[in-house]
Parts: structure tokens; C-alpha cells; sequence
């Protein structure tokens, strides 16, 4: 344990650099890749990404946490990842290249989200009081991001920034000084060199067996399912925005990471009211809301429609996912723990968002149609589509869901 009195600090920097990197351009590359003539194709960096977040779990598992100190880890794939985006604008005339230069970005750059948090972990004494304290400059990290393109080099060019590469060149230059202070940060060495590890064990695959009832199947289901609407939403609300003669489209999604904060800061409130159960499926609900207010805006470009579609993002994410992550460690001990949250996360954003990617992706070219662009009446059918398809996933979880409550969780939502 490292008791400087400047490792807080030390791990927020780490962790605002480690999501403003994310922030960056994510938000904006279907944007770019449209104005540069791939249409079609911006569905591929949402699936090369969740491609990279079921490879990431392996790679940690059995190199990461068995030869190498986390921290030289850490920074050996942000130099690396900040290579690859520096040189992914220069192969744009080649879209194969390009989306094969986003791949291998991602490969380097997902691993790191699980490194990042293993290494606050090990070096803080208290995790469940200073690790939130950490991660919401995860979060702040990925609105400055935001404003910064849109607003911050929103001046500098003809045309908005997020139709420029320049979001992919913000993003390689603060992954390479994450990647340079990465070696500053406290040595964690490697916490089990000697210890063999096992596929099962890396995937989460062997809780299955330990966790097994009805109501964990549902709810894996149901968090593979839900994902599959909801990759329409990261992969296509940037071009629905960009089609709505939206400008400072960056900088306006950031709405939904402010909303995250307030509502993160709610939850123990709604926890107490609600239960487990009741979260997930507002949370569910709350994308149905989304998806229909983007549906309902779509022909007439309501602009207080989209907004509150965008700021509805607190309650998609918190009152799903992180609800999601509470109630599976509620499940667990500590000799399964951090597995069941690994198959969460292969689950989630690993499988049901590179399902999810593809199959939105298809949706959006039979919409195309050889355009450049969708109708403003396409847009609307295209998000109905998602919006019945994560109602139907809410339907099934309320039917099907039976949360076992203990006595203490009883008197507290009583």
C-alpha cells in the first residue's frame, strides 16, 4: 500500500486522462467518417470496440497480472494506442485500413480500463469511500473532452471540429501523456505471479455454476438483450444530431455525462424506494423513453425532445448498469467476485454490444439505401425500432425476474 499523501491526486489525474482519451473521439468518429465518404461503415468502430472489451479480460488475466508491474502496463498500450490514432487519419483513402487501425487502437486501449481501476484499487485503503472519489474524474474527464472539441477547437476550422481529425489526433496526444505518466504512478507489482490461471476463471464463466438461479439467467439475459438497442444509440446519435442541423455535437452529448453525475449521486435514494429489481427496469424503461423521444423529434426537428432524450443518459446508465454491477456483487463473495463482474462486462459490453453494433449497423444501411444521409422520416422509423425492441427485453424482465431480497434489504426499502 502507498500511504503518499498524493496518491489520491495522483489516481484522478489518471483516471480524467484515461476517459478523456475515450471521450475524445468516440463521440465524434461516425461524424468524421461520414464526412470522408464512409457512411456505411460507421457502425464498425462500435463493434471493434466491444470486439476489444471481450479480448481485454484475457489479456489481463494472463499477462498483465503475472509478469509485469500494472503501471508499466498501463503505459506501454496508451504509447502504443497513440500511435495507431496518429496514423489512423493518414489511411482514411483505404476503409479497410482505417477500421483495421481503430481495431487495433482499441485492443491497446481497452485492457487499460480494467488496469486503471486495478491499480487505484491496490494502492487506496479504503475502496468503497475513495474509489467513487476517483472515478467521477472518469467521468468529468469524458464531458472536458466533449466541450473541448466542440467548443474548445470548435473555432479553429471552416467546418465543425467533430467533422475534422482532429478529435482522433486530441485523443492520440493525451493518450501519449497518459502513456508517459503512467510510469510515475505507484509500482504495483503484478498480485499473482505464480498463481495458474484458468479460461474459465478469466471469462467469469466458472460463476455461472456458483451463482446459479433463476433470477441471475434472467438477468444475463436481460443485460445481453438490452445492449443490443442500445448500441443504436452510441453508434447513431451523433449522425441523428449532425441530421438535425445540431451544432456542437460533442460538446451537447456531454449533457448525458452531467446527468450521470446527478443521478449516480441519487441512487441511494432511489435504492431505498425501489429495490433492485424496480431500478433495472426503470433503467430499461428510461431507453424506451430515449428512443421514442428521438422517434417523436425526428420529423420536425423538436429540439427540447432530443435534449431531454440526451439528458435521460443518467438514468439509462446508473439505474441500469451500475444497478447491474451492485446487484451481482450482491450475489457473490470474495472468492468470486471480481469474476462475476468480469462476465458482466463480457456479457454487456463485450457480446451485446459488438451484437448490438452489427445489427444496428445493418438496420441503419437498409435505411441508407446508397444516400449519404437518412430522411428525417427514416430517423424516425429507424428509432422506434430499438425503442420496442428494449421494451419487449423490460416486459420479459418484469414477468420473469423474482429478486430473493434479504430481511435487512426488506426493512430498508420499506
Amino acid at each position: 500500500m502507498n500511504n503518499n499523501k498524493f496518491i489520491l491526486p495522483r489516481l484522478r489525474a489518471m483516471m480524467f486522462l484515461q476517459f478523456f482519451i475515450w471521450g475524445a473521439w468516440y463521440t465524434s468518429i461516425a461524424v468524421y467518417m461520414s464526412q470522408v465518404g464512409m457512411s456505411d461503415l460507421t457502425h464498425w468502430p462500435y463493434t471493434v470496440n466491444p470486439l476489444a472489451a471481450v479480448i481485454a479480460p484475457f489479456f489481463i488475466g494472463l499477462i498483465a497480472d503475472k509478469y509485469f508491474s500494472t503501471q508499466k502496463v498501463l503505459g506501454v498500450l496508451h504509447l502504443i494506442g497513440a500511435v495507431f490514432l496518429f496514423i489512423a487519419p493518414h489511411t482514411i483513402e483505404n476503409p479497410t485500413l482505417f477500421i483495421v487501425m481503430l481495431l487495433a487502437y482499441n485492443l491497446a486501449y481497452m485492457p487499460t480500463l480494467g488496469l486503471s481501476n486495478s491499480l487505484a484499487f491496490r494502492n487506496i485503503d479504503d475502496q468503497e469511500k475513495q474509489f467513487p472519489t476517483i472515478r467521477v474524474f472518469g467521468t468529468i474527464g469524458w464531458i472536458v473532452a466533449g466541450l473541448f472539441i466542440s467548443f474548445g477547437l470548435g473555432g479553429m476550422f471552416d467546418v465543425a471540429a467533430e467533422q475534422t481529425a482532429m478529435p482522433l489526433y486530441t485523443a492520440a496526444t493525451a493518450s501519449a501523456i497518459l502513456g508517459i505518466y503512467s510510469f510515475m504512478l505507484p509500482d504495483t507489482k503484478p498480485a499473482s505471479s505464480s498463481k495458474k490461471t484458468t479460461f474459465s476463471e478469466i471469462s467469469g464463466l466458472n460463476v455461472l455454476k456458483e451463482l446459479a438461479s433463476p433470477a441471475f439467467f434472467v438477468f444475463i439475459l436481460a443485460s445481453f438483450l438490452i445492449c443490443i438497442p442500445l448500441a443504436a444509440y452510441y453508434n447513431f446519435t451523433q449522425l441523428f444530431l449532425s441530421s438535425m442541423e445540431m451544432d456542437n455535437i460533442a460538446g451537447i452529448q456531454t449533457l448525458g455525462q452531467f446527468s450521470e453525475l446527478l443521478f449516480m449521486l441519487l441512487m441511494p435514494l432511489f435504492f431505498r424506494r425501489l429495490g433492485v429489481k424496480w431500478m433495472l427496469v426503470v433503467g430499461m424503461l428510461a431507453w424506451v423513453l430515449r428512443y421514442a423521444l428521438f422517434a417523436m423529434s425526428a420529423p420536425d426537428s423538436v429540439m427540447w425532445m432530443i435534449m431531454i432524450g440526451i439528458a435521460l443518459h443518467g438514468v439509462c446508465y446508473d439505474f441500469f448498469f451500475v444497478t447491474g454491477q451492485i446487484y451481482i456483487d450482491k450475489q457473490c463473495d470474495d472468492s468470486n467476485r471480481g469474476q462475476a463482474q468480469g462476465l458482466l462486462v463480457l456479457v454487456t459490453y463485450g457480446i451485446g454490444m459488438l451484437v448490438g453494433a452489427q445489427v444496428a449497423g445493418m438496420v441503419y444501411n437498409q435505411f441508407l439505401q446508397g444516400s449519404t444521409h437518412l430522411t428525417a422520416e427514416n430517423w424516425a422509423s429507424f428509432w422506434w425500432l430499438p425503442a420496442m425492441f428494449a421494451g419487449g427485453v423490460a416486459l420479459l424482465f418484469i414477468l420473469f425476474f423474482r429478486e430473493k431480497r434479504s430481511p435487512a434489504t426488506q426493512q430498508a426499502s420499506a
